[in-house]
């Protein structure tokens, strides 16, 4: 079985630690993970690896964010591989830094890579792994902010965000979509606040000792 695995971002070092280059940062782990190596393609850079039988393409396009659709639609037709076996690895301001959504489908949310790629698929019902870089700017700044760099609160946090989100894809093609959803979308219950104390017996005497019959 074929996969296709796209990590969204932007090409050039200027670009590479930015937020909105998360998806490239996840692929480049997956890859270094199995010393697999990407090379140019068309539309991006690709590399193949495995992962318990199922052969994997990931790829990260060189379109640039706001044309991502022309390389996902490529790589699909070109590898033969139904949407379904696509996830797609994106920032996300409206979650919480390191917050990880998967969705089977769903609406672009305004970011302009996953707005692309519906417009050029022609729907939105194929998967896309959200990582949250929260949305910690001004009025008019998002474009700003995505294009920055992680802050220094935020590095000491990011690789073991980033093995959580290759952990994710591992499970995606693996046990698929529904099973690996209950995982990463899985909300931790609150703790049950502490009982209160049993309220100890009153002394049955002035003194504290017990009176004699």
């Amino acid at each position: 079985m074929k996969y296709l695995i796209v990590g969204l971002g932007n090409p050039g070092a200027e670009y590479a630690d930015n937020r909105h280059n998360i998806g490239f940062m996840v692929v480049d782990q997956l890859a270094g993970e199995r010393e697999a190596r990407f090379a140019q393609d068309r539309h991006g850079y690709t590399c193949t690896i495995r992962i318990k039988g199922r052969q994997i393409t990931l790829l990260k396009p060189t379109t640039y964010m706001n044309l991502s659709g022309k390389a996902v639609r490529y790589h699909l037709q070109i590898l033969g591989i139904p949407p379904d076996n696509l996830l797609v690895i994106t920032d996300d301001i409206a979650l919480p830094f390191g917050k990880l959504r998967l969705r089977g489908k769903g609406s672009h949310g305004g970011h302009n890579g996953l707005r692309n790629i519906e417009e050029v698929l022609g729907q939105n019902k194929y998967p896309r792994l959200r990582f949250g870089v929260g949305d910690d700017f001004a009025r008019g700044a998002q474009a700003h902010y995505v294009l920055s760099d992680f802050n220094a609160e935020e590095i000491p946090d990011l690789p073991a965000k980033i093995e959580a989100m290759t952990k994710a894809v591992v499970a995606f093609v693996t046990i698929g979509l529904s099973r690996t959803m209950n995982e990463v979308n899985q909300k931790k219950k609150p703790k049950a606040p502490p009982k209160p104390a049993t309220p100890e017996a009153p002394d049955p005497s002035p003194n504290g000792e017990k009176s004699g019959g």
